[in-house]
């Protein structure tokens, strides 16, 4: 793999790290900044909208401009407004930064999956591992991290690490990605086929039913399997072990393009989500699965994404601005479900209602494998 590729992994690890770190930060932000904890919430939330919108707005605004340039523009602008959030003392600034933040890292994620497919055409689910091993490690290592400093050096010194982080890879990009448009015209662009869609939403349900289950691991472990709260963070950290060992193993098999691999691994996800829910009660399988959960869920969720970049491949960075949207779209669904299923009044409800959009993906995927076989993965 060129090692321009793990310069940008480093800006979507940093990147990655900024989109998670809030949730151990909320309440030293409330309390610095005189709002109330649930107020912090709008952080997220701003962040996740910005996601949503801005990979293909990004897209389509900067189609005319080299990639080398958008890549540099967007990573400047999350870069400088995380030196402003780490300055501000106010939190209408602060909640602006995250919206700005969240555009950029939406829009140099999509160009650099598009850039990403054109660096090794042929091995881009490889080249895909690569950039979203960078969210895995985030949340094993950043996220963690940012806690970290932000218990002993104070919540500003989380940003400032995010903006140093992200220097190196802006100096790299600078130096080693290739100078070139981003892609055709307008009109092309928006050529989607059937399979691009039905990819796009197979993308999404899965990512749902990854971070429905992943927001609420911690009150799962706690409250269902008996857990201690000082084995939270040891298990998510065991989550995100699995998620890279998932992403990294699966970009080697993605470029493969077999359907009928991803099916069978989504059918072993599906089975992995109810087991999860039917014996999280018992500590030993409970840690096995976390574990294999997660490596399955990224392995699943970067195959199709690969997948969809070679469906794509007419429209790549388009394609890669929905592709980012609709792993939000997932993220921010996914969460919002299992919430209501814990108001319903079981904390196993996450692990079912990620269960069911994985079969709902399955269903979804075998119904459309005519068109897979018809129009091809590429």
């Amino acid at each position: 793999m060129p090692f321009v590729l793990y310069l940008l992994g480093l800006a979507v690890f940093a990147q990655a790290t900024s989109e998670f770190m809030l949730s151990g930060l909320g309440p030293d932000i409330a309390h610095d900044l005189g709002v109330s904890i649930p107020a912090t919430g709008w952080l997220t939330s701003g962040f996740a909208l910005g996601m949503i919108v801005g990979a293909p707005a990004v897209a389509v605004l900067g189609a005319r401009w080299p990639r080398r340039r958008t890549l540099l523009v967007t990573l400047t602008v999350f870069l400088a407004v995380h030196v402003v959030g780490a300055l501000t003392s106010d939190f209408t600034v602060l909640l602006v930064t995250r919206v700005l933040a969240a555009l950029a890292n939406a829009g140099f994620l999509a160009i650099a999956l598009a850039t990403a497919a054109a660096l090794v055409p042929d091995a881009r689910g490889r080249a895909t591992s690569v950039l979203l091993g960078g969210t895995t490690l985030a949340c094993i290592v950043g996220v963690p991290a940012g806690a970290v400093l932000g218990r002993y050096l104070g919540w500003r010194s989380a940003f400032w690490a995010v903006a140093i982080i992200s220097l190196p890879a802006l100096l790299g990009i600078l130096r080693s990605v290739p100078n070139r448009a981003t892609g055709p015209t307008v009109a092309q662009r928006f050529g989607m086929t059937r399979l691009l869609a039905v990819l796009l939403l197979l993308g999404a349900l899965v990512n749902g039913a990854t971070f429905c289950s992943f927001t609420y691991l911690s009150p799962v472990l706690t409250e269902v399997t008996g857990l201690g709260v000082g084995w939270v963070p040891v298990m998510l950290a065991l989550f995100g072990l699995g998620s890279f060992a998932g992403v990294t193993v699966a970009g080697r098999y993605a470029d493969r393009r077999d359907d009928r691999l991803v099916l069978v691994a989504g059918g072993i996800l599906l089975l992995g989500w109810c087991a999860f829910a039917l014996t999280t009660a018992y500590v030993v399988p409970t840690v096995a699965l976390v574990l294999v959960q997660g490596a399955l869920s990224f392995a699943v969720g970067s195959t199709l994404i690969a997948y969809a970049l070679y469906a794509g491949n007419a429209s790549p960075v388009l394609t890669g601005g929905l592709a980012t949207a609709a792993l939000n779209v997932g993220a921010a669904a996914g969460p919002l479900l299992g919430g209501l299923a814990i108001g319903s009044g079981t904390f196993r409800g996450p692990l079912w209602v990620s269960a069911a959009l994985v079969g709902t993906a399955l269903v979804v995927g075998v119904a459309s494998l005519k068109i897979v076989d018809r129009e091809g993965p590429g």
